[in-house]
């Protein structure tokens, strides 16, 4: 059975940080890209970030470019989401998923499995 089981989110202040972490089990995480998407209340899922399974490469959606991080460790089956210079837009629910490459990495359809999610919310 595959889990992806976010961690890590809360409340935090304007300009503050996060570091969201994504725990991986039941599916051979080397093999898979991991990827980040968010949704504030009343508006869609969106895409955040995403590595590829080797973290040669990562893209990022251009409202978070130079504001957030994402890395994984293999060894660990763990991703993670480095978030700074947070901004009440980034409240959102956010949420891990995997995909078996990044070909249409800003589809969320395109993702084989999700983790519940975890609350950020920036207040100002």
């Amino acid at each position: 059975q595959v889990q992806l089981v976010e961690s890590g989110g809360g409340l935090v202040q304007a300009g503050g940080s996060l570091r969201l972490s994504c725990a991986a089990s039941g599916l051979p995480f080397s093999g898979y890209a991991m990827g980040w998407f968010r949704q504030a209340p009343g508006t869609e899922r969106e895409f955040v970030t995403v590595i590829t399974q080797t973290s040669q490469r990562t893209y990022y959606a251009d409202s978070v470019k130079g504001r957030f991080t994402i890395s994984r460790d293999n060894a660990k089956n763990m991703v993670y989401l480095q978030m700074n210079s947070l901004n009440t837009e980034d409240t959102a629910v956010y949420y891990c998923a995997a995909a078996p490459n990044v070909h249409a990495y800003m589809d969320d359809s395109y993702y084989e499995y999700w983790g519940q999610g975890t609350q950020v919310t920036v207040s100002s």
